[in-house]
């Protein structure tokens, strides 16, 4: 029997690594899902919402590096992959989408779900490929999986269902993947950079996702150079934990000495991270350099003084050498003190947490963080969870914090979750989900859960808002409007659905709550957690229009008849204050 061009899709896509493919099947597909079940080597995952597939892609893909395989229908089962597709790009993960195509007779007559591919996925795509000839198989499907691994990203591979069972190029094909290359500015650059570094009194570090390989280097740069180290929510997981030069996270996540340090240093390194709230930056009193492996990163949130290309660990690498080790720490050890102080602040309502009711999140996020196995993996939403995941989860050299940090999409949790589950099975994986985000694309597919009885532990912020929309409304002067909603009891919803419910109101039932939920190993659990709506973080430095915001959000609400919710809002948070 003759290969068609569906088979050696799958064929290629084996051999590139790819051991899972995440979709719902649809006639446009159904040549190329009858090829993935005679290939028989890659697992298809059948999702009940094709968007809930790409985000457990993403995560699965992110961490393993590997490329990994999502799949929709022609039409609107293909639209269902793009916002997953976003977060892939934005979050350097190899995805690689099989599209769905109408018929190739039908291509530009506006026929029943008929999409022009290279038009919808140009926001989100590394590499659009639409197969209308059997010849063109091997180059398209070379190249999309080639640009997912190599360039980190999402690639899109569009096929009519006649083309992909027609028969394949005779000739056969073996893909060829490159070793990574060594990548590193010239040693002009890194000279003027060491000297830069050698005239400077005080530095600072400033790092991100990009730090991921080279966190050693790092800490020994660092350490050499005496610099505090600040990092975004994405570079947390890689520069926080044991590190001795730690000073936090800046933004309106920040905590410790982070803001601080970077705006007072004389010469800041900004490594691997396009962090975006550039007014958290610093201004012209401080040379600025910047490394990015990514040259589109280079100077577009603030004014360089040097703009370095290269991956961090091979420029680092070369870089120690040529600089002088510093010999005062006082610039250092004036932000590490700092930085404990603001631990003991963000410790407030984690040790009243057993006798304050509703239950705090700063106290269900640590009791979480401090339960976890050393090598858990943690999906926070997008909202309120990245506040306290960022303050309370802490992280380890085993352990990983991973969520839409970059995209900013709302309900990746459990989707992230889940695709982690599956490529690390009966690892902890555990999902910091806020309730709107698990009502919008959570639940559907914890059916999918059941059914393949993942350990997945989904912690829902129960407050019956959208609470970080809420935020950001009063940090606009606003009157909070459109943010709430009324929630069903989601532990019974999961015993219905097949899942462990856990719901949990008191405060002091926290602990063994989650020690239960952790523990239980036959299929997910969602522990519905009622957390205090009114629940308020401070952050390390409030920019002048926040504070005025939250100011002028107040005045509002009380002329506005909101005076409850005001009382409220003061008395939950005096100890931020």
């Amino acid at each position: 029997m003759s290969q068609s061009v569906a088979d050696l899709l799958w064929q290629m896509l084996e051999n590139a690594g790819v051991k899972r493919c995440y979709g719902i099947v649809g006639d446009a597909l159904n040549p190329v899902i009858d090829a993935l079940r005679r290939n028989g080597k890659i697992e298809f995952i059948h999702m009940r919402h094709e968007e809930y597939g790409v985000f457990a892609a993403v995560a699965e893909a992110y961490f393993t590096g590997l490329p990994v395989a999502v799949c929709g229908t022609a039409g609107p089962g293909v639209t269902h992959l793009f916002n997953g597709l976003m977060d892939a790009r934005k979050e350097g993960a190899p995805v690689i989408a099989i599209a769905g195509d109408v018929e190739s007779k039908l291509i530009d007559t506006a026929a029943l779900e008929e999409m022009n591919p290279y038009k919808f996925f140009d926001a989100a795509a590394l590499y659009i490929g639409r197969v209308v000839n059997p010849a063109q198989a091997r180059a398209v499907f070379d190249t999309a999986i080639l640009t997912a691994i190599i360039d980190h990203g999402p690639t899109v591979i569009s096929l009519p269902g006649d083309v992909a069972a027609s028969d394949a190029p005779a000739k056969a094909h073996k893909l060829s993947q490159p070793a990574a290359a060594v990548f590193r500015p010239a040693d002009n650059d890194l000279d003027q950079l060491a000297e830069m570094i050698n005239h400077a009194k005080n530095i600072a570090i400033f790092g991100g996702d990009g730090c991921r390989d080279g966190r050693k280097e790092v800490i020994a740069l660092a350490t050499k150079l005496k610099a505090p180290v600040g990092f975004t929510f994405r570079g947390k997981q890689w520069l926080e934990h044991d590190n001795p030069n730690a000073v936090g996270m800046t933004g309106l996540l920040g905590y410790g000495g982070a803001y601080n340090a970077i705006n007072d240093a004389d010469l800041l390194l900004l490594l691997g991270t396009d962090f975006p709230f550039s007014e958290f930056l610093p201004e012209r009193d401080v040379k600025k350099v910047q490394i990015d492996r990514n040259a589109k990163h280079l100077g577009r949130r603030t004014q360089l003084d040097l703009a370095l290309l290269g991956d961090i660990k091979t420029t680092l690498t070369a870089l120690l050498p040529k600089v002088d080790e510093k010999r005062s720490t006082r610039f250092l050890d004036r932000y590490l003190d700092e930085t404990r102080e603001f631990s003991e602040l963000l410790g407030h309502y984690v040790d009243k947490g057993p006798s304050i009711k509703p239950i705090r999140p700063e106290f269900l996020a640590a009791t979480l963080s401090d339960l976890a196995a050393p090598d858990a993996m943690f999906f926070v939403d997008t909202g309120t969870a990245c506040i306290w995941a960022a303050r309370h989860i802490k992280g380890g050299p085993d352990r990983r914090i991973f969520g839409s940090f970059s995209w900013a999409s709302m309900a990746n949790a459990a989707p992230n979750a889940f695709g982690a589950q599956l490529a690390y099975p009966g690892r902890q994986t555990i999902a910091l989900c806020g309730d709107g985000g698990f009502t919008m694309l959570g639940l559907g597919d914890l059916l999918t859960q059941v059914q393949r009885k993942t350990p997945v532990v989904q912690v829902i912020l129960n407050n019956e808002s959208l609470d970080f929309v809420n935020i950001e409304q009063q940090e606009a002067g606003l009157v909070p409007f459109g943010v709430e909603f009324k929630n069903p009891n989601f532990a019974r919803v999961a015993e219905a659905m097949g899942a462990k419910g856990i719901r949990l109101e008191e405060p002091g039932d926290v602990k063994d709550a989650v020690a239960e939920a952790l523990a239980y190993k036959n299929g997910p659990v969602v522990i519905d957690a009622v957390v205090d709506p009114f629940a308020l973080s401070l952050p390390s430095h409030v920019p002048f229009h926040t504070a005025k915001g939250f100011t002028l959000s107040m005045a509002k609400q009380v002329l506005s008849g909101k005076m409850d919710n005001v009382i409220k809002s003061v008395k939950r948070n005096t100890g931020l204050v």
